[in-house]
């Protein structure tokens, strides 16, 4: 069994993540996608950016979900927060933090060897998933421990938090996303 970061950068993915319990991943081979196998462990990670506010908001650890399934090329792709997605697996959803609470990733990076680069550490959430060494999981699953509930009494409540993006009209500026 293999441990990942499943990185999701907007809140829309993060809702599909939770109402489908399926995983999907955009066009191109990426080796930790095809290395995906059933019962592989993924801590789902949400980034800075992915509830909106940048500012109030870090990229935390939120939870836990094990892979139920092989990654498949998906017969009709699917589009989440504007994106196109060709593959994909099922996922069991085993636990939850509290919405907007998590395992801040930051301060940890000095300690998981998945950030070898500690000042340019971002840049390796760039991807859908990053392979974690037994003892970065083993970090991240302890900090999680005091804060996690099953995913089945927090998934509700994910979901009415999170709030669709919407496309307001400026006064001759056209569309902006919020």
């Amino acid at each position: 069994m293999r441990s990942y970061l499943l990185i999701l950068g907007k809140r829309e993915a993060v809702a599909w993540v939770l109402r489908e319990r399926r995983m999907a991943f955009p066009p191109g081979r990426r080796a930790e996608v095809t290395r995906l196998e059933p019962g592989d462990e993924l801590l789902i990670y949400t980034t800075r950016g992915c509830w909106h506010n940048p500012g109030r908001d870090r990229g935390r650890v939120i939870g836990r979900a094990h892979v139920a399934s092989p990654v498949k090329v998906l017969e009709t792709p699917v589009e989440v927060a504007g994106r196109e997605f060709t593959s994909g697996c099922e996922l069991e959803v085993q636990t939850l933090t509290p919405y907007l609470i998590g395992v801040e990733l930051a301060p940890l990076v000095d300690r998981l060897e998945a950030f070898p680069n500690v000042t340019g550490w971002s840049s390796r959430l760039r991807r859908p998933l990053l392979e974690l060494s037994n003892g970065d999981s083993a970090v991240l699953r302890e900090r999680l421990a005091d804060m996690e509930r099953p995913a089945d009494e927090l998934v509700r409540d994910y979901l009415a938090s999170i709030k669709p993006v919407q496309v307001q009209r400026r006064s001759g500026r056209g569309a902006a996303l919020r």
